[in-house]
C-alpha cells in the first residue's frame, strides 16, 4: 500500500442528497446563483474552462459513477500525483473563502471503493457509513 495519500476538497456539512458537496460544486453553486463579483466570476469561468481542457470528466467514461443506486455517495478525490491539478484548486478555495463558505482539506491513503480512476483522479465510494 503506497504512503501517498488521495486529497479531497469538500463541504463539511452534507449538502441536500446527503453527500458532501466537492470544491467545484461548492464555487459552481456561487457562480448559478450570481454571487460571484465580475472578477470572480473571471477567475471561477478561466478556472473551470482549464479543468474542462484537462482534466477528464468521470461521467464521460461511465455514465454511472455517480449514480447513487450503484455507488452510493461517490466523491472524486484528487490523485496525490496531480500536482498541477491541486494547485489550481487555490483560486477555488478563496472565492469561497470569500463567501464565507466553509471548505475543509481531507486526506486518505484509501478513500474508498475505487469505481474510476485515470492520471488526476479517483472516483471511490466510501466506507460504509462514511461520505
Amino acid at each position: 500500500m503506497s504512503s501517498l495519500r488521495h486529497i479531497r476538497f469538500q463541504s463539511p456539512a452534507p449538502g441536500p442528497r446527503g453527500n458532501h458537496p466537492g470544491v467545484f460544486g461548492l464555487t459552481n453553486l456561487l457562480a448559478r446563483e450570481g454571487r460571484l463579483s465580475s472578477g470572480e466570476w473571471a477567475i471561477w469561468r478561466s478556472s473551470n474552462d482549464w479543468y474542462d481542457a484537462h482534466f477528464p470528466n468521470p461521467t464521460t467514461v461511465d455514465p454511472t459513477v455517480y449514480d447513487p443506486e450503484l455507488n452510493p455517495g461517490a466523491a472524486a478525490w484528487f490523485r496525490p500525483t496531480a500536482t498541477e491539478a491541486l494547485a489550481r484548486v487555490a483560486p477555488y478555495l478563496r472565492i469561497l473563502r470569500d463567501h464565507g463558505v466553509p471548505c475543509v482539506r481531507l486526506e486518505s491513503a484509501a478513500p474508498g471503493r475505487v469505481v474510476y480512476t485515470d492520471a488526476y483522479q479517483v472516483v471511490v465510494v466510501p466506507p460504509q457509513g462514511r461520505t
